[in-house]
């Protein structure tokens, strides 16, 4: 059997794995990402997050599966030309002015938008006459991102970029790389640990856990899909009968009160219980709390079903 890969999805994963001689990082991974899309990548440390997207860089080979970048082989040259990547440890030649990295980013990259990179390197106050070795953190994680944006490719793949910024540079940076990607309908993948930044700047999720796809969807549809409910703890401290018919998430206690994230079916509750839908960050900590809830993918996030045949 085949698969039908589109090419307007940006990344898709059909059981994809990697595994170390210390075992599996990522196992049956399946998902799609649509073109155009701002998407967080989010997990707890070693969940499997940097190998997904070196995967995706062609930094790594897969044990099993395959990865697509808008329907075709990421080793391919087109598609290899169509992704930048920027890893955590953003690695620049110290030594080079950042004119000069941005003139070898230049030579290297046919496509090349120089006014690009210009811009963004200027709107983070860095100067073009600095040598690389003598900025910051923050301030190489910028020239990192310039030469990303300056490669103008339509998939941008971002681990950990803002880690080593202060929260007032991080607020500027992701600003000004939102609105680059937005200008050019560039599709993002970025991979964080602080929540707060996902709200109103991503549109997409993918959760990765135990080396697993936990979540993966459009971020409204995941958020619609769930209810928190708070209402009496059960007797015995058992969950009551009328939370524990729905998919049940993760449950905690506080006093005679119970709280419970849910997937309703149904009615999501009884009269005395309370009912709203959580925010993207509860769904998100409520995953992160409870490693054992069921995964859950959109229909959009979905790969397509193999084609029976050559």
């Amino acid at each position: 059997m085949t698969h039908r890969h589109d090419p307007s999805t940006a990344l898709e994963a059909t059981g994809l794995g990697k595994r170390y001689r210390r075992g599996w990082a990522l196992q049956d991974v399946s998902f799609r990402l649509p073109a155009g899309r701002i998407c967080a990548l989010v997990g707890p440390n070693g969940s499997g997050k940097s190998t997904l997207l070196s995967l995706a860089a062609v930094l790594l080979a897969p044990t099993t599966g395959t990865v697509r970048v808008f329907g075709a082989d990421p080793r391919a040259a087109e598609a290899r030309r169509r992704v930048a990547f920027v890893a955590q440890d953003k690695p620049l030649y110290p030594r080079f002015t950042v004119a000069e990295t941005l003139r070898l980013g230049r030579e290297l990259n046919p496509g090349w938008d120089q006014a690009a990179a210009e811009r963004f390197v200027a709107e983070a106050e860095v100067e073009l006459t600095a040598r690389v070795g003598s900025l910051s953190g923050g301030q190489r994680t910028c020239v990192a991102l310039a030469l990303a944006l300056g490669k103008r490719a339509d998939l941008l793949l971002l681990d950990e970029p803002m880690s080593d910024q202060d929260p007032l540079r991080r607020h500027r940076t992701m600003g000004a790389l939102m609105a680059e990607a937005a200008e050019h309908g560039t599709s993002v993948v970025i991979s964080t640990h602080v929540l707060a930044e996902l709200d109103g700047v991503c549109d997409y999720l993918l959760l990765v856990g135990g080396g697993r796809i936990r979540l993966a969807g459009e971020t409204d549809a995941l958020q619609s899909a769930h209810r928190l409910v708070t209402g009496p703890r059960g007797t015995g401290g058992t969950t009551p009968a009328e939370i524990a018919r729905h998919t049940v998430v993760e449950t905690r206690a506080t006093g005679r009160q119970l709280t419970a994230l849910i997937r309703p079916r149904g009615a999501p509750a009884e009269d005395g219980w309370i009912v709203r839908e959580p925010t993207l960050e509860e769904v998100l900590l409520g995953y992160l709390r409870a490693p054992d809830a069921p995964p859950l993918l959109t229909a959009g996030a979905r790969p397509p079903a193999p084609e029976a045949g050559a």
